[in-house]
């Protein structure tokens, strides 16, 4: 039996896992990949590496000590927690069980892809998913948005007070009936097309058009330096569906420990409901899970 489990990979995940090993806890991590969103960053042509505060060195050097240790990582993917009288079992969906005390889940969050041409060509070149980590880089450039809710009325919200232009496809028309909808709809920098659609993106060797098109079939193309997918996170919260409380959008709710409202489930980063999707935030949150996780186990050990 383990001690802890911690499900997902990245930033939160890998942060635990390393705490919880320096906390000398029999510890396994179980996730698909090591990084999470941080495999995820943006590049662009004429930006140096030194003008960016990226979270990503910290969680490279998590990363790095974890693939070193492979006895504590398993690169599965958990489909089910159970509560059972010794603890939890964890199942993945190649046939693992295993046992442990206390589970951390970090499993983080998934995009909702475009799914047009270019997209995956483009991914990470002009083409990027968290506004709000970039938008600092967009003094005087010409930004476009992708998406219909309150995420994408956010972030192009700040990329208005520092971009020469913001093109806002696809929000919703209530989303704009908001008080951010509306002063975005009042912006002298922004252009909102909410009856349109992407059909492809298409650059070179950068991604620096998309191509929209409306319900009459009128298409058009817009020239920018940074393209923003906002079209919503979806937790990977399937895993514990019934064990612990979500909240309405299927969020893992916790309190200021990372406890989930079931004993011995701890859970940290962006599946949880805490505010900001951020890498930094993350890792703290990472930490603050591990802590509590084994302050719960030691009277176990």
């Amino acid at each position: 039996m383990y001690d802890l489990i911690v499900i997902g990979g990245g930033p939160a995940g890998l942060t635990a896992a390393i705490y919880a090993i320096r906390k000398r806890l029999n510890v396994l991590l179980i996730s698909e990949d090591l990084g999470g969103k941080t495999n995820y960053h943006l590049d662009l042509p004429d930006m140096e590496s030194y003008r960016i505060i990226r979270g990503v060195e910290i969680v490279n050097k998590f990363k790095a000590e974890l693939e070193y240790l492979d006895f504590a990582r398993l690169m599965e993917q958990v489909v089910k927690v159970e509560k059972v009288k010794s603890g939890f079992i964890v199942e993945t969906e190649q046939g693992s069980i295993l046992e442990t005390r206390a589970v951390i889940v970090a499993s983080g969050t998934h995009q909702e892809w475009l799914n047009v041409p270019g997209e995956m060509e483009y991914l990470s070149k002009g083409l990027c998913y968290s506004a709000l980590s970039y938008a600092p880089l967009f003094i005087e450039k010409d930004t476009v948005v992708i998406g219909k809710d309150d995420l994408a009325l956010r972030s192009a919200a700040e990329l208005a007070t520092v971009a020469n232009h913001v093109h806002l496809v696809g929000p919703d028309s209530t989303v704009l009936q908001t008080p951010l909808g509306k002063k975005l709809a009042y912006a002298v920098n922004v252009t909102i097309l909410s009856d349109y659609e992407v059909t492809r993106v298409e650059g070179n060797g950068y991604c620096n058009t998309v191509v929209v098109k409306n319900a009459l079939g009128q298409e058009k193309k817009i020239k920018t330096d940074g393209t923003f997918v906002e079209k919503g996170l979806r937790p990977n919260s399937e895993m514990v569906r019934g064990l612990v409380e979500l909240d309405g959008r299927g969020f893992i709710k916790v309190d200021a420990y990372s406890r989930t409202n079931t004993p011995g489930v701890f859970a940290a980063g962006d599946v949880t409901s805490i505010y900001a999707e951020q890498v930094l935030v993350a890792v703290g949150e990472g930490v603050k899970a591990a802590l509590s996780a084994y302050d719960y186990l030691l009277p176990y050990l």
